[in-house]
């Protein structure tokens, strides 16, 4: 037995398949700009719809180069939790509602009202 031994291949370390034949993907090269004015290149698929704004590796956004600004017109604004309370109840009503929660706290605390 020790006069034969088996002799393989690591598993997926390398292909058997030839690369001779095959033709890769069409592709094209996408260039972004950010604000100060590093470069992001980018491939995409011919195919693919490129997005008008990418995030580069530093983090910072990139605007697509010689392309449509992106349209931000459609958002909406950013509405806080005071925005939110003041739909609900007025000026007034809250500071009724302080009052007595501020009465509430004070009594727990033994404190005189």
């Amino acid at each position: 037995m020790s006069d034969r031994s088996l002799r393989g291949m690591r598993l997926g370390a390398q292909s058997m398949e030839t690369e001779s034949g095959v033709e890769p993907a069409p592709r094209q090269r996408i260039e972004y700009r950010c604000a100060d004015g590093e470069q992001v290149f980018v491939t995409f698929s011919a195919e693919a719809e490129i997005p008008p704004v990418w995030v580069s590796k530093t983090g910072k956004e990139a605007l697509l180069v010689n392309g449509e600004a992106p349209d931000t017109s459609n958002d909406k604004p950013v509405r806080t939790h005071w925005d939110m309370l003041l739909e609900r109840r007025s000026l007034p009503e809250l500071e009724t509602i302080l009052a007595d929660r501020l009465t509430i706290l004070r009594q727990k605390r033994g404190e005189k009202v």
